[in-house]
């Protein structure tokens, strides 16, 4: 059977990694430590399904007196949609864990 995908898995990443980063400053924080979580073809093999995972810190409400403490990490993460065939990504939603 013959592979019809123009794209390969390193292009759907990179396509999805590209995407976040052009969006970076419409996000609420900083992308840190931004890794590949999951890649996955779809069942009909049109979408690459690549979660990208960052951290942020986490929002704390101490007072200034208290909030030199280090702040606490938690990980978010975001599923992307990449046309198998264009590399063009559809859809970027929350993944959550």
């Amino acid at each position: 059977m013959e592979d019809k995908r123009v794209i390969d898995v390193r292009r759907a990443v990179q396509s999805a990694r590209d995407y976040i980063q052009d969006i970076q400053d419409l996000l609420e924080s900083p992308l840190e430590n931004l890794r590949l979580e999951e890649i996955e073809l779809s069942e009909d093999e049109q979408y690459w399904l690549v979660t990208l995972g960052y951290d942020i810190e986490k929002q704390n409400n101490l007072p200034m007196l208290l909030a030199s403490k280090p702040q606490e990490l938690s990980r978010e993460y975001k599923l992307f949609q990449i046309n198998s065939d264009s590399g063009k990504v559809e859809a970027m939603k929350i993944r959550k864990v």
